[in-house]
């Protein structure tokens, strides 16, 4: 008996979930990505309720789609979300020594960022000379903030000829 309560309970949560992937327009109602999804990924008619359960269940054991989706692993994408916002607190949290390096054109917290920002160690040397060469256009005699100078580095990697196959553009002000 208290299988079959087990089981109902798990079809209606499926159910549930379903109707809302639904209602919102996503026409993938899958388990998404994990380890649940690698491990089911061969069984046939993914879109059926046992292997979604299967991979719910396995993702939710092993928490591996919330690490999978954090970090890009486990057949997940990261939208640069967690990225994002380790730049904005980096820059926030340095901005004083981080001008200052970017007037320099090298130091290790605008090494820093060009990491968070997705910037390949052998494209680093042209990011630094890029922010040392735009400092003053970067950094505005107004004395932006960090979040307004974070923007127009970004600004300024979409234009880059090298630069710009990492820029990710963002409509949204910071």
């Amino acid at each position: 008996m208290r299988a079959l309560i087990i089981v109902c309970l798990t079809v209606c949560a499926g159910v549930t979930q379903t109707g809302i992937a639904t209602a919102l327009g996503n026409s993938d109602q899958g388990a998404g990505c994990g380890l649940g999804k690698l491990a089911w990924s061969d069984y046939g008619g993914q879109k059926q309720i046992a292997p979604q359960v299967f991979m719910a269940t396995t993702n939710a054991t092993f928490g591996s789609q919330t690490f999978g989706i954090s970090f890009g692993t486990s057949g997940c994408t990261n939208d640069g979300v967690i990225m994002k916002n380790k730049r904005i607190d980096l820059a926030a949290r340095t901005f004083d020594s981080l001008k200052q390096e970017m007037a320099q054109g090298q130091g290790e917290h605008l090494t820093s960022l060009a990491t968070l920002l997705g910037i390949a160690p052998e494209d680093q040397p042209v990011f630094f000379s890029m922010v040392q060469d735009r400092y003053t256009s970067l950094v505005s005699p107004d004395d932006a903030g960090p979040l307004m100078v974070l923007h127009a580095i970004e600004e300024a990697m979409g234009k880059h000829p090298i630069l710009a196959k990492v820029a990710q553009p963002d409509t949204r002000r910071h």
